[in-house]
């Protein structure tokens, strides 16, 4: 089919070309009576010599030497689908531009995620710290444990319990099943540069939380951030009068969210489902000491070489100032 400005049909292009070649008809005479020009006319004409088609010819090129390669468009709708990383993301993965990577995933219809934007109805409203260590976000995560051999989510749900059943060493419940019992994820990150320190324990008690501040504190130190507000949410542990003591004499003033309110914890929630799709959930983990082991490498890539859309596609340690070597 011919595109909408056409002056000739395919029919009426054939028609062109047998009365000049069969005819005899001179092209300027044919291109008078049909309104066209002579170049267009003499187009037909060799095209109908060469035997070829009176339809339209595809405006794409034949040859398109910097078309993205299907490997690449493979490996980046699978990173997609696995990781729900952002465009910015993946193409530090894949060395590519964020806006190759928007593209790719546009037409793979894989540019919008249904839950990576939750409606609240509510008008959003940012805002961030202008230094690092002005304010600092705390709070826990919780997730199960996950039996030998792997958990229901990669084995599926039947497997998944015979590997419950089969991991040693568990207390039971009244129907004789282990308790594999909850990983606590207690993270502490920075409002201006969103480096997050982590560490993994086996409750959510004022103890553990205080012991974590303490280590946080130190850590952060080491890399030229003084810690001088804490805000968490209306957790037990954050309530606490250990809590409270601890950050009198650690010189942090502590600060609580608004109940029921978890978007004014937004910076830390947000890092805890990065985490869950980077790590927690990201492969099928056969332990969960092996899960465990992996935090460490997965935190480092997250706070040194994975790019951050609010630290301007840079990691997070670059917003770090006076870290000790940094100008060496």
């Amino acid at each position: 089919m011919s595109h909408k400005n056409a002056a000739l049909t395919p029919r009426h292009r054939l028609k062109v070309a047998r009365l000049v070649v069969e005819d005899g008809w001179p092209i300027s005479e044919i291109a008078a009576r049909f309104q066209v020009s002579w170049p267009t006319v003499k187009r037909w004409v060799d095209r109908y010599l060469a035997g070829e088609s009176m339809e339209d010819r595809s405006s794409r090129p034949r040859v398109s030497p910097n078309k993205t390669p299907k490997t690449v468009t493979k490996r980046c709708v699978s990173l997609r689908m696995r990781l729900r990383e952002g465009p910015v993301q993946l193409a530090a993965r894949l060395g590519i531009a964020p806006s190759t990577v928007h593209r790719i995933l546009t037409t793979a219809r894989l540019n919008r995620l249904s839950y990576v934007d939750r409606a609240t109805g509510e008008p959003i409203r940012r805002y961030e710290h202008p230094h690092p260590g002005s304010l600092v976000h705390v709070d826990v995560k919780k997730l199960g444990n996950i039996p030998d051999g792997g958990g229901w989510r990669y084995v599926g749900r039947l497997q998944g319990e015979r590997n419950r059943a089969a991991t040693p060493g568990k207390p039971k419940n009244k129907w004789h099943n282990p308790k594999l019992g909850y990983a606590f994820v207690h993270t502490v990150i920075d409002d201006h540069s969103r480096v997050a320190y982590t560490e993994v324990h086996d409750d959510e008690t004022a103890i553990t939380a205080v012991a974590v501040l303490h280590r946080a504190v130190e850590w952060f130190a080491n890399r030229g951030v003084t810690i001088e507000r804490v805000l968490s949410d209306n957790g037990g542990a954050y309530r606490s009068h250990l809590w409270r003591d601890t950050c009198e004499a650690l010189s942090i003033t502590p600060k609580r969210t608004r109940p029921y309110r978890p978007q004014t914890n937004g910076k830390v929630e947000r890092f805890h489902r990065t985490m869950a799709d980077g790590w927690a959930y990201a492969r099928c983990y056969t332990s969960e000491q092996e899960r465990r082991d992996a935090l460490p490498d997965w935190l480092h890539q997250y706070n040194e070489h994975r790019p951050h859309t609010a630290c301007g596609n840079q990691p997070p340690s670059s917003r770090l100032i006076n870290v000790p070597g940094q100008y060496s």
